[in-house]
């Protein structure tokens, strides 16, 4: 039978891709409620849309100004993430990983905070803007515009490819969930047009990967590069380019953590906790851009350099 420890262990993503944070605190907590609910016979995804339940919870909390109310969402938001680190857990534990649960387990999150952000909004906008006699009005709307769809949800979507670009290389396909436009889409096509939530499905996620895609001229003709050359040679003839793309991507994990939950979700509490949350927005659109955009052009050229480094290969293994 296998140690709490090393059932921990094995419900990582891998030690690459793990944050501090989540190893020594929410996923030893999200495992005991894995190990739990498991148990009990809950699906990963049932556990996903409670989490959802949570973030809405949270985020109507934060529309309060008083201490109480926003203790009481901290804490909402807590057991959102403790959830939606658990039905990872789970997924990785028993083998229930599927597609709708990792579109799920990301939807959930931008619901949790969209209903963050409308809030936020609707408790700053009669509030004054620090130093003037002016209030927040429609300003506080537009800041939250810039933050949400124009930061944090590029920032998000680009950290999660990242990550699974990373544990590709670091476990092959079967340890990642790097996905593709094109494969989606065809799936999308074969799917009966009665089906209809089916194909929405599809289509959405679809487009969804084009972003992502788009985004990464340089990585995508590196992978196509290296797809062909793993074609044309052994594993041995590719090892150290496969060694020296995880040794540039390593270090990219800690922008793509600091880019998803935790550091996010602490600068909300501290913000909202002293009744100035349009900071927060402010460091989204900020710090947070900045941390991205050189994650973004950093792992671009570390491509493009192992791009270069597949066209030295011999044509013949």
């Amino acid at each position: 039978m296998s140690t709490f420890k090393e059932l921990l262990q094995a419900s990582f993503k891998s030690n690459d891709t793990e944050e501090w944070l989540d190893v020594h605190f929410t996923r030893p907590i999200g495992l005991v409620f894995a190990l739990l609910w498991s148990k009990l016979g809950i699906h990963p995804n049932t556990i996903t849309i409670l989490s959802i339940f949570l973030g809405i919870a949270s985020g109507w909390m934060f529309y309060y100004t008083d201490p109480v109310h926003n203790i009481m969402g901290v804490v909402l938001l807590m057991l959102a993430n403790f959830c939606d680190s658990t039905d990872g857990q789970m997924a990785r534990l028993t083998g229930k990983k599927t597609l709708v649960g990792r579109v799920l387990d990301g939807v959930s999150g931008d619901i949790w905070f969209l209903v963050i952000y409308v809030s936020l909004c609707l408790r700053m906008q009669g509030q004054h803007i620090p130093g003037t006699q002016m209030y927040w009005g429609i300003w506080i709307w537009v800041l939250a515009v810039l933050a949400g769809f124009l930061s944090h949800s590029p920032q998000a979507m680009m950290a999660d490819y990242y990550r699974q670009i990373h544990l590709f290389f670091l476990k092959g396909k079967e340890g990642s969930e790097l996905d593709s436009y094109a494969r989606q889409h065809a799936e999308y096509e074969a799917t009966p047009k009665e089906q209809v939530m089916a194909r929405l499905f599809y289509r959405n996620y679809a487009e969804y990967c084009r972003k992502q895609e788009k985004r990464t001229p340089k990585f995508q003709k590196f992978f196509v590069a290296w797809q062909k050359n793993v074609a044309k040679h052994s594993k041995d003839v590719l090892e150290p380019i496969r060694q020296s793309f995880l040794a540039g991507s390593r270090p990219m994990m800690t922008y793509a953590n600091i880019l998803t939950f935790n550091v996010r979700a602490i600068v909300l509490y501290i913000t909202c906790l002293l009744n100035c949350p349009w900071i927060y927005f402010l460091f989204e659109i900020t710090i947070l851009n900045f941390l991205y955009e050189y994650m973004h052009k950093s792992h671009e050229n570390l491509c493009k350099s192992m791009t270069a480094e597949l066209s030295k290969l011999p044509t013949d293994d």
